[in-house]
């Protein structure tokens, strides 16, 4: 399952988790994705979209 967001490219992100001893082991960050109906040429099509783009109206959402 690819974690990218399908309107801006928004993906996994790694780096570390930092302890108080300042140990360092590997994570990663999600984007926060939402499956949404948008209008796409005049025809509804489900998407996987972040809740940026939904925040920022990139997106013609389907009622």
């Amino acid at each position: 399952m690819a974690f990218v967001c399908e309107v801006c490219g928004k993906g996994t992100r790694s780096g570390n988790n930092v302890s108080h001893s300042v140990r360092r082991t590997k994570r990663t960050w999600k984007p926060n994705l939402q499956k949404v109906k948008v209008i796409v040429n005049g025809t509804p099509k489900r998407m996987k979209v972040c809740a940026a783009c939904l925040r920022s109206n990139k997106v013609q959402r389907a009622m």
